[in-house]
C-alpha cells in the first residue's frame, strides 16, 4: 500500500520519520508531507492552503493512497474525503469535525492552557517544558522531550477558526484513539470517532508517531 502521512500543528514531517521507515520495512510506500503551509513562516497558510498542498501531493503520486492525519492533520484529511485517489482515511488522535465545526469547537478544554497566541496571528506551544511534556509526550524522558520540544514551530491561528466544509466521504475511515492523550482527551476522540468504519485504541500519548512509531506503523499496515 501507499501511505501519505500528514503531520499536526507545530511539528513537521520529521515527526513521521520513524513510523514511515517502519512502514517501508514492511514493504509499503510511505510519503511524508514535509511541511504544511500553516506551519511555513514564509506564508502561514490557512486550512484551504494545507488541503491544496496535500491534494497536490496525492495527485502527483497518481495512484490510490491511504491518507493519514495526526492531530491538526485530521482537519486536512477530512477535507479530502471525496478525493478519488484516497482509498482509506486514518485519523490518528486527530481532529475530525463535522461540517460547519471549527477546531476550536471540538478541541479539549484544558485547566492549564498550553497553546499560546501571539499578536502576529500565530499559535505556539508553551515554553513551560514540564507542561508541554505532560500534554504531548510524557512517555519521553526529559532529555528526549527537550529535543522534540526544541524543534516546535509556529502555526497559523486562522486554522483554528475555519469551519469544516462537510465533504461527503467516498471511502472507509479508521479512527485511532490514543488512550493516554492529554492534548485531545480520549473522551473527545471517542466522540470524533463516531461513524468511523473502524475504531482502534492505542496505549499512547498524543505524539504517538514519535513515542510509538512501530506500533503506529503496525496498525496502519493492517488498514484495509
Amino acid at each position: 500500500m501507499d501511505f501519505v502521512l500528514v503531520h499536526g500543528a507545530w511539528y513537521a514531517g520529521w515527526s513521521w520519520r520513524e513510523a514511515a521507515e517502519a512502514l517501508r520495512a514492511r514493504g509499503h510506500a510511505a510519503h511524508v508531507v514535509d511541511r504544511l503551509p500553516s506551519g511555513d513562516p514564509a506564508v502561514f497558510g490557512d486550512v484551504a492552503a494545507d488541503v491544496a498542498h496535500v491534494r497536490g501531493a496525492i495527485d502527483d503520486l497518481g495512484q490510490d493512497v491511504v491518507l493519514v492525519g495526526h492531530s491538526y492533520g485530521g482537519m486536512v484529511v477530512g477535507e479530502l474525503s471525496d478525493h478519488p485517489r484516497v482509498s482509506h482515511s486514518v485519523f490518528l488522535s486527530a481532529f475530525r469535525p463535522r461540517g460547519g465545526e471549527t477546531l476550536l469547537d471540538i478541541r479539549s478544554p484544558h485547566p492549564e492552557e498550553w497553546i499560546v497566541p501571539r499578536e502576529d496571528g500565530t499559535l505556539h506551544v508553551t515554553d513551560d517544558h514540564a507542561l508541554a511534556r505532560k500534554v504531548l509526550a510524557d512517555d519521553f524522558d526529559e532529555a528526549e522531550f527537550a529535543g522534540v520540544h526544541a524543534r516546535r514551530q509556529a502555526h497559523a491561528a486562522v486554522t483554528f477558526t475555519q469551519p469544516a466544509t462537510g465533504v461527503e466521504r467516498t471511502h472507509p475511515v479508521t479512527y485511532v484513539v490514543c488512550e493516554r492523550d492529554e492534548a485531545i482527551f480520549p473522551v473527545d476522540q471517542e466522540k470524533m470517532a463516531t461513524g468511523a468504519d473502524h475504531v482502534v485504541r492505542l496505549d499512547a500519548p498524543h505524539l504517538a508517531p514519535l513515542t510509538h512509531a512501530r506500533e503506529v506503523a503496525n496498525l496502519l499496515a493492517d488498514v484495509r
